[in-house]
């Protein structure tokens, strides 16, 4: 049972790229990019990576398959969205998920689009979309909205430096703070404001540290960002807390603990997510 004035996270799926499932993934997760939070009782999703199938496995157990929930996502790049058609809950005509997407202005496609003519179409995927669209509304804005929830939930959204564009987001709830900066790629010659605005005095950041510096030299325009910037952003932003996060399909655990023994011997709350992980403020 969530306190009515609690946040929290947890993290269902935390890899970059593409789910690297073994032996060498166990501690930090293999699954694509899914988080749950709470505010109070009030649920929020954000992004379907292969994370989402395990969440929706416990709502299939734990609540009928039933679903009343915002999902939003940053993009729509395939580790982002590869886990909706193997979410449960949306194939209950009686759930009410409403999808988010705040990257798409301008382009040909909206969100339905994508996902009901390239992520759930034949000959890429034998099960329609219109089999979830009765349990889900599909809601495209301008990246920079602000939405207010019930239960006194407001999110902000925000620009990130993407291919193809991403939104970050900050959870405010109850004088708390989590804020989502990932998928993004820091800009060399200075800090990137938009992370900082997200992110500034949160109680927590998730940010994208898929590289270290060494490797980031190889995979420029790429779109992701480094540990080490990781630390400049929550300094500059006078974050609590600091979640690495999209960790590179190449990172095993042995590397994972490598870079979290070097990051905190350089800032005090700063640490790799851990799939299956819960923090609650």
């Amino acid at each position: 049972m969530n306190s009515p004035t609690s946040l929290s996270i947890k993290f269902w799926g935390t890899r970059g790229s593409i789910p690297c499932p073994g032996p060498d993934t166990i501690k930090y997760g293999g699954n694509t990019t899914c988080f749950e939070i709470f505010c109070g009782d009030k649920r929020v999703i954000i992004d379907a990576g292969t994370g989402i199938r395990l969440l929706g496995k416990k709502i299939m157990i734990e609540e009928k398959n039933l679903l009343d929930a915002d999902l939003f996502f940053t993009h729509t790049h395939m580790d982002h969205i590869q886990g909706l058609p193997f979410f449960a809950p949306l194939y209950n005509p009686n759930s009410n998920v409403r999808l988010h997407a705040g990257h798409l202005a301008g382009d040909k496609y909206d969100l339905h689009g994508i996902i009901g003519t390239m992520l759930m179409k034949d000959p890429v995927f034998p099960v329609p979309s219109a089999l979830i669209e009765k349990a889900c509304s599909f809601n495209d804005y301008d990246c920079g909205h602000e939405f207010s929830l019930e239960g006194g939930i407001t999110i902000k959204t925000g620009q990130l430096n993407h291919p193809n564009g991403a939104c970050g987001y900050r959870i405010e709830f109850a004088d708390k703070v989590i804020a989502i900066c990932t998928d993004t790629e820091h800009f060399e010659d200075r800090i990137d404001e938009n992370v900082v605005t997200l992110a500034k005095n949160a109680d927590i950041m998730v940010y994208d540290s898929a590289y270290t510096n060494e490797e980031y030299q190889n995979f420029k325009g790429w779109g992701h960002s480094t540990w080490q910037e990781a630390l400049k952003v929550a300094e500059a932003a006078n974050v609590k807390q600091t979640l690495l996060f999209h960790h590179d399909p190449s990172h095993n655990d042995e590397k994972m603990d490598q870079i979290a023994k070097e990051v905190s011997s350089l800032r005090d709350g700063v640490r790799p997510a851990i799939e299956g992980e819960v923090i609650t403020i």
